[in-house]
């Protein structure tokens, strides 16, 4: 079975993140809650109901509105977030090595209409 979770515009990076927490502890975890609930509203929206019990792959498509921000940055943190919060959503049981088997990543640059699509695998 394989689901589709798509999240509209961009989240922050790794960079942001990391800026955010260095200034102040709270204005980090605020930035990591505000894409959580960015996502969260995205998992409602298209995975009602979805409880997956089995493994996962994970194939992350990153769609940028430029070349602007480096892949590393922009996948790394973004991963973190989608992660937690299908596993808050109840979608995943974990987010763990028994849970998520792997993940890939794809970049591609769309002006108008970033996005994030995430194909969430059964294994």
């Amino acid at each position: 079975m394989e689901y589709l979770l798509t999240i509209p515009g961009k989240l922050n990076n790794l960079n942001d993140y990391i800026a955010a927490g260095r200034s102040n502890r709270y204005r980090g975890a605020k930035m990591k809650a505000d894409n959580g609930n960015a996502v969260s509203l995205a998992v409602m929206q298209c995975m009602k109901g979805v409880r997956i019990r089995r493994p996962v792959f994970m194939e992350y498509t990153w769609v940028e509105p430029d070349r602007r921000r480096d892949l590393d940055n922009i996948s790394s943190f973004g991963r973190k977030v989608i992660q937690d919060a299908l596993v808050e959503a109840g979608v995943l049981e974990d987010d763990g090595w028994k849970h998520v088997v792997g993940f890939s990543d794809r970049f591609r640059v769309d002006k108008e209409n970033p996005r994030i699509e995430v194909l969430i695998r059964e294994v």
